[in-house]
């Protein structure tokens, strides 16, 4: 069942979008060859506890971490590490924030140093993949309406949008319904109506889209050790278009 949001948990999921987008930022300036994904892990953890929020990923199904990293050939929910990130590397950094019972999703990939013209654009294209997306996130479209504009633009630009991880509803729960594909037919799946929150998350790869499991049976990779990127916001429907809750670019 989907599940309406009123104009109170909009806005307090909203401050908790704020909150992670902060710490989006604060991550982008600490990127660089030489700190590894678990340094950003310890940051997020005392960034979090400092502003009186709660990593919600903690303990969801077993999971043991604040954030997701995935490097480079890993599509999603790579275990931060203390390897070193190496000069040329791609990270994907990905967290849920709980901030008084409110929650906001967002994933967001750094380059670390100068990196490659192909990773360049495997970035821009997954970034404009997901603004694509929420351009079609209004009232009256359908849930197959934004899977189809960002498969289309992706494989246009040559690249491969993931099937088997998609975007989701989240509320009081992290998952809720809708699921948000991102690719698809328009005019499919649920009508979107004001009051739905949801994230829109494209995973996008240089390769095939096809994903295997690493034995820790939490991280996903490519199947032909081709990079992946991903780009993620938590929005809103209202009747005057999809709020960005997540946003990093307008934050008070």
């Amino acid at each position: 069942m989907i599940t309406l949001k009123s104009k109170r948990e909009i806005d307090a999921m909203h401050e908790a979008g704020k909150l992670l987008a902060s710490c989006h930022k604060e991550i982008a300036k600490m990127i660089k060859p030489g700190i590894s994904s678990w340094d950003i892990e310890m940051f997020v953890r005392e960034y979090l506890e400092k502003h009186n929020a709660i990593p919600e990923q903690i303990g969801y199904r077993g999971y043991k971490y604040a954030t997701c990293a995935s490097i480079n050939d890993e599509i999603c929910h790579g275990f931060p590490r203390k390897t070193p990130l190496k000069k040329g590397d791609i990270v994907t950094i990905d967290m849920v924030v709980n901030l008084r019972g409110a929650l906001a999703d967002s994933a967001w990939t750094y380059a670390v140093g100068e990196i490659s013209e192909e990773n360049k654009k495997l970035m821009e294209v997954t970034k404009n993949a997901l603004y694509k997306g929420i351009e079609q996130a209004k009232i009256g479209n359908r849930i197959g309406d934004i899977g189809h504009a960002i498969q289309t633009y992706v494989e246009q630009e040559g690249f491969s949008v993931v099937r088997e991880f998609i975007g989701h509803g989240i509320g009081p729960s992290m998952h809720e319904k809708p699921d948000v594909p991102h690719y698809g037919l328009p005019g499919k799946g649920p009508r979107i109506r004001e009051g739905m929150v949801f994230t829109i998350e494209p995973m996008v790869n240089v390769g095939t889209y096809l994903s295997k499991m690493d034995s820790n049976g939490w991280t996903a990779r490519t199947i032909d050790g081709k990079n992946s990127a991903q780009y993620e916001h938590t929005i809103a429907i209202t009747k005057d278009g999809p709020i960005i809750l997540t946003d990093q670019d307008h934050l008070d």
